[in-house]
């Protein structure tokens, strides 16, 4: 992999709830995020899995930080950005931008959408003229599939694919570097997800961007991405690219995962060994001892309960964390 455009190291994003009586209030960490490290290369794509509460949409939010993190380091470019304050952080929010799950709910009802698209541009160049700022936004509104004599309707015109479009506009107006994908396609119809799972790899294409894609859905992640990193209850599991991942997983949480995606081929579903989970997902408040996967590994021992696995490296560029990564 070439030089990577960000790093993170052991961020982690714990947030205080309360816990007790009125009479005994206390403050309990709730781990979101616990310790999770990895590189992003320029025109990289890493898909982030997992269930949901595994701290996905967390960590992406943290790494832009619109969330503090508690600990750890996010370095952009070579800048480090965590504790920056609001004013030295706006020179890098430009190349830093975000696409949210909900399509219509990410847009201000009351303004028209050439406004919204516009917003970052009189934001970040406040002394555009407005003619250049009509002429960028109509540009940006062909680039994703919009008709640019759309640009004084409201997003409640829209469907629910044409706004998540919008949303795509207004993150690429500025021409960003890196864009965190929250769940783009969760919210749409399957074959809207795929038009706009496409867009994102022409732009990325046309645009040089780097993503992270966040998603539940691995076959979409699949498609979509270069790598992919799973998470459990805010750790890392496994981390490797796309087909490593898929033809040869070694820790037995995305081995569940893996077998729980769709086959098109009925005859392959049919024969395929399903690997189903038992119990429930632990508590981000009360997270189990050692491995966090323990309560529903098949494999878990005695050791597990005791010592947190390392990420070890499996192959070149596949990592997994679980003590044994070489018998599952």
């Amino acid at each position: 992999m070439t030089s990577p455009i960000l790093s993170v190291r052991d961020l982690k994003v714990h947030f205080p709830v309360p816990a007790g009586g009125i009479l005994r209030r206390r403050w309990v960490p709730l781990k979101a995020v616990d310790g999770v490290s990895f590189d992003l290369a320029q025109g990289e794509t890493l898909g982030i899995v997992g269930e949901s509460g595994c701290g996905k949409s967390t960590l992406g939010r943290a790494v832009l930080q619109l969330i503090p993190p508690t600990a750890g380091q996010v370095t952009w470019l070579g800048h480090n950005l965590t504790g920056l304050d609001t004013s030295r952080l706006r020179r890098y929010r430009r190349d830093l931008q975000i696409i949210f799950q909900d399509p219509l709910a990410s847009l201000d009802p009351r303004m028209p959408i050439g406004e919204i698209i516009a917003e970052p541009l009189r934001t970040h160049e406040p002394k555009l003229p407005r003619t250049e700022v009509r002429s960028r936004v109509q540009a940006m509104m062909r680039a994703v599939g919009l008709l640019p004599q759309m640009i004084n309707r409201y997003p409640h015109e829209f469907s629910g694919g044409q706004c998540q479009r919008i949303g795509i506009a207004r993150a690429m107006i500025l021409r960003p570097k890196l864009i965190v994908c929250d769940e783009p396609v969760s919210a749409l119809d399957v074959s809207i997800q795929a038009q706009i799972v496409n867009l994102l790899m022409d732009l990325q294409r046309e645009f040089g961007l780097s993503l992270i894609f966040i998603s539940h859905n691995l076959a979409v992640v699949r498609h979509i991405c270069h790598r992919m990193m799973v998470l459990y209850l805010g750790r890392v599991a496994e981390i490797a690219d796309r087909d490593q991942l898929y033809e040869n997983p070694r820790h037995p949480y995305t081995q569940a995962l893996i077998s729980a995606v769709p086959l098109p081929d009925p005859m392959l579903e049919k024969n395929r060994r399903r690997i189903v989970l038992k119990g429930d997902l632990p508590s981000p408040l009360n997270p189990p001892s050692g491995c966090v996967f323990r309560t529903r590994c098949p494999h878990a021992t005695e050791l597990c309960a005791r010592v947190v696995p390392p990420l070890e490296t499996v192959e070149p560029g596949h990592e997994a964390a679980c003590h044994y990564w070489r018998e599952t």
